[in-house]
């Protein structure tokens, strides 16, 4: 069967896990998620995956609140390890094999991230999850998963978003808004379309790795974006 990639970096948002709640996780968000990714998974497809942690906490939210930058990203980072091992057992529940691995050493938990070993995982037949964003403050996990799929050598990253691509005005408020098929790094950026942050936009465009943005929450998307049907925007060179 043929698919468009054959290894992918998956970013999904932490609010994506939300579901019907306020915070947390919804267990029923995380299997409906857990089973997308297990039918790319049954394609054939290597798969790395990047969570963010805006479910459970945000380095904003704790700016805000008084706690330094520095320290609000680091609570930031753990959120997203939380995410990792949540989809993790959700993922073993349905006979996919994983592995874990932290910007962040804590053996009792994940493997440290090494490059080399997550790449042999892939080939393996292993979904990779990779938790703590880069391990470094003022960074977000938009840039983490640009920056892990470069080093896997993916072939593209797949952002999982509420929309079902790129619009140049925000599709929940603007009625008119229109969608792009494909669009070019530097153009999204000229018009301040929020794909990724800059950092992360810059890394892709200067590593020939495309974005493709499409809606992972209606069920069965990832599977026909690797299949070939026109559900996403790619933004590439």
């Amino acid at each position: 069967m043929s698919v468009l990639y054959r290894r992918i970096l998956l970013k999904l948002s932490g609010e994506a896990l939300l579901g019907s709640q306020e915070y947390g996780i919804d267990p029923a968000a995380l299997r409906t998620f857990a089973t997308d990714v297990k039918e790319a998974y049954d394609l054939g497809v290597e798969i790395g995956i990047v969570f963010g942690g805006g479910n459970i906490f945000r380095g904003v939210q704790a700016a805000a609140a008084g706690i330094d930058q520095v320290s609000g990203d680091q609570m930031g980072m753990l959120a997203t390890v939380i995410n990792c091992i949540a989809f993790q057992n959700a993922l073993e529940e349905l006979g996919v094999p994983t592995r874990l691995q932290t910007a962040i050493r804590m053996e009792q938990i994940a493997e440290a991230f090494i490059r080399r070993r997550a790449i042999r995982h892939l080939e393996k037949r292993r979904v990779v999850l990779f938790g703590a964003g880069t391990g470094n403050p003022f960074f977000t996990t938009d840039t983490a998963a640009i920056l892990r799929a470069v080093e896997i050598e993916a072939q593209a990253v797949l952002k999982g978003t509420r929309v079902d691509g790129v619009y140049d005005k925000d599709p929940e408020i603007h009625t008119d808004a229109v969608r792009f098929d494909e669009i070019s790094y530097t153009e999204a950026h000229r018009r301040g379309l929020r794909v990724m942050d800059l950092t992360a936009i810059t890394m892709a465009q200067e590593n020939n790795i495309p974005i493709l943005v499409f809606n992972m929450n209606e069920r069965g998307n990832l599977k026909r974006l690797l299949m070939g049907e026109n559900v996403a925007t790619i933004v590439r060179s």
